[in-house]
């Protein structure tokens, strides 16, 4: 099959990048344990994994098409395997806070080669569209996979046994660099183009559109619930639930699935209704079930911690569901923005996306992990109502803005 060695490496990359990127929850609640941190020092973590992606996704877009896309992805695997064996070795918080800046660094560098290879390697919008959703369904794949190959490794007898994991990745990421080294295809590196400055200077420019100025406000509150949750679930479940470390984090692993499965039905739903009764309902829903659990929930005895999956009580599988409600208003609201702006801002409005995504996330992490040491984990968790509710208003904001486009466009 034409191109099959370079695919491969685009699902090898984008897999294990969804492991590490969303294993910074698991990461945080071992850095806790074992390193000592609490979790307000413990939550830095997201930082030095979000912030090099959006500062390295703004700075460099306009320059990889003239380093060439296959070097920017080899490069990215160097700089990961390194960050890896570093933390396998390393066995600090100062590694752990080395590894995610590689990942971020280098996700960076993937996901921008990526989105532009994805057009060389098809020939046809189905091709394209087919190749971008099973990569994106595979990137889901991963991390739903994180939440089990983790605690694979732990061990009650060594608590360093859990670093084990870092050699297997380094392994598949020197896997993933072989098919790309070794791949047939060969994508020229442009010798013209914008300079970087002129990128930053394009995407800017934006930010004065009223529909983007709210989007990317709704982006940052979006990414603030979703990584508030994902980061913090796998420790949350230690502290709430009393759950043991391997099984908070195979727990934490039904949010990613019921992420997932939200992903697929939205696809299906939005053929059939507004997107944006589809987003501003799953908002209200997930408002709902925070509403409703959390009152029941109250710091467990820690005399008593649970090892099995029979004595995970309800709440403990109810909770992480919320993953399906907030699934669809991601996509949902990239798609829309896009497809109501001309094509030329689609790139500059790439980079918005995830410069802004980004910096949510990092916030968002940041504010419910002092939370959660200053209030405890349930009160901490109540903060997520306020971008919820935030999200709702921008949401009706942008619906508002469309509409009276579509009125100005038809007179």
């Amino acid at each position: 099959m034409r191109n099959l060695p370079i695919k491969i490496s685009i699902f090898l990359n984008y897999f294990v990048f969804a492991i590490l990127l969303n294993s910074v929850g698991i990461v945080i609640a071992k850095s806790i344990k074992v390193y000592g941190v609490d979790e307000k020092q413990a939550s830095i973590l997201e930082a030095f994994k979000d912030l090099p992606i959006a500062i390295v996704s703004i700075i460099v877009a306009s320059s990889l098409p003239r380093l060439g896309y296959k070097k920017a992805m080899q490069s990215a695997l160097l700089i990961v395997f390194f960050g890896c064996i570093g933390m396998h070795y390393g066995n600090s918080f100062w590694t752990a806070k080395l590894l995610f800046l590689s990942v971020g660094i280098s996700f960076a560098l993937i996901k921008l080669s990526v989105y532009s290879l994805v057009g060389v390697v098809t020939d046809t919008p189905q091709q394209h569209s087919s190749l971008m959703s099973a990569i994106e369904g595979f990137f889901m794949v991963g991390i739903a996979v994180a939440y089990f190959l983790f605690p694979a490794f732990y061990s009650d007898t060594d608590t360093n046994a859990w670093l084990n994991v870092y050699l297997l990745l380094a392994a598949l990421i020197a896997v993933s660099f072989l098919f790309l080294s070794f791949s047939n295809i060969n994508i020229p590196a442009e010798t013209a183009g914008s300079s970087a400055l002129d990128d930053i200077k394009e995407s800017l420019k934006l930010i004065i559109i009223p529909l983007v100025l709210i989007f990317i406000s709704s982006a940052f509150f979006f990414v603030m619930i979703e990584q508030g949750i994902m980061t913090w679930l796998p420790r949350f479940n230690e502290k709430i639930f009393s759950f043991s470390d391997k099984l908070s984090v195979q727990m934490a692993s039904i949010l990613a699935i019921s992420l997932a499965a939200g992903r697929f039905l939205a696809g299906w739903l939005s053929k059939k209704i507004s997107w944006s009764l589809i987003v501003i309902s799953c908002a209200i829903l997930s408002l709902i079930l925070i509403l409703v659990i959390l009152p029941q929930l109250k710091p467990a005895n820690e005399v008593m911690v649970l090892n099995k999956l029979s004595d995970v009580p309800m709440l403990g599988f109810i909770l992480p569901l919320i993953g399906l409600f907030i699934a669809p208003i991601y996509p949902l609201l990239n798609s829309t923005v896009l497809s109501h702006l001309p094509k030329h801002l689609h790139s500059p409005m790439s980079g918005l996306i995830i410069v802004f995504s980004a910096l949510g996330g990092t916030i968002g992490s940041r504010i419910v992990g002092t939370l959660f040491k200053n209030i405890g984990g349930v009160n901490a968790f109540y903060f997520l109502i306020i971008p919820i509710v935030l999200l709702i208003i921008s949401v009706i904001l942008i619906q508002r803005i469309i509409k009276k486009d579509e009125l100005k466009k038809a007179n």
